[in-house]
């Protein structure tokens, strides 16, 4: 059976790029038969809001979408901790204590998410305590083998996670990375097409690694089109995107709301990314 997810943070409110992300989720797996959950992505302490998962789930109720709760993860993380271990125990993790700024200054070359870590902790002998703990990327590489990954509209690919360097699994916080946690959770909550926007294409190749260092299933990806405002730039939580709670509480029709993202007709100034591999996002759900 078909398991997709919509996996949103309580740090802000959701937009109408979320709306899109669920109603994708939600569509592919009614098409297919499956399941459609919805998983709380509540790992930063720091920024997740408690108040914002009962708006969260009154905002999709309001979409008029159907779903099942799976265990948020905030309550996961032993599971994150134990993973970790292990990948410790393979030989493939290392900590790290060096500071954004001195990353900054060191990188030779940017990758997805900034600048590529240079490794400089990589050989050298580190305090762990409060240490951040990378991923020798050559290393686990060196154990798995060339792998390969398969996204339903881009088709086919070569996992290279090389391009994001020796990426942080576990924060000097102790709490786990998006990479990492992100991993598991899907993994744990049987999601077997991970549907997600087109911005997070890249990630994927470091989940498939880690996926094969730790012995999960792997699931097949679709990556869809990001939602653009009038300033042609995607719909973001940190640059005060419209909410989708003052829609709703202003008296909009949800569930029309939902049925014309569907159909992909959206509202005034709101526009869908180009392709990436052309036309590909555009194959229809």
């Amino acid at each position: 059976m078909e398991v997709t997810r919509f996996a949103p943070s309580p740090n802000g409110p959701l937009h109408l790029g979320h709306a899109f992300a669920a109603v994708v989720a939600r569509e592919l797996a009614q098409a297919r038969g499956g399941r459609f959950v919805v998983r709380i992505e509540d790992l930063d302490s720091a920024r997740a809001r408690a108040a914002l998962v009962a708006e969260i789930r009154a905002d999709l109720a309001w979409l008029g979408l159907a779903w099942d709760d799976v265990v948020p993860q905030s309550q996961r993380g032993p599971s994150y901790l134990a993973a970790a271990e292990r990948l410790k125990t393979l030989g493939v993790l290392y900590p790290c204590r060096c500071t954004r700024s001195e990353i900054a200054a060191a990188a030779s070359a940017p990758g997805p998410d900034g600048p590529v870590y240079p490794g400089t902790c990589r050989e050298r002998a580190v305090d762990p305590l409060r240490a951040a703990w990378r991923l020798d990327v050559a290393k686990a590489l060196a154990l798995t083998g060339a792998l390969e990954w398969t996204d339903e509209t881009a088709g086919p690919q070569c996992a290279t996670p090389e391009l994001f360097g020796d990426v942080v699994l576990l924060r000097g916080s102790g709490e786990a990375s998006y990479h990492l946690a992100v991993t598991l959770d899907d993994a744990a909550d049987g999601v077997t097409l991970v549907t997600r926007g087109a911005d997070l294409f890249q990630a994927s190749h470091v989940h498939r690694l880690l996926q094969a260092l730790l012995g999960l299933t792997v699931p097949v990806w679709h990556h869809h089109p990001l939602l653009l405002g009038p300033d042609l730039r995607k719909l973001a939580k940190r640059r005060g995107s419209p909410g989708l709670a003052a829609r709703r509480l202003a008296g909009e029709d949800g569930i029309a709301l939902a049925a014309a993202l569907r159909a992909r007709k959206f509202p005034a100034g709101i526009s869908l990314a180009p392709s990436l591999h052309s036309g590909a996002w555009e194959t229809p759900f």
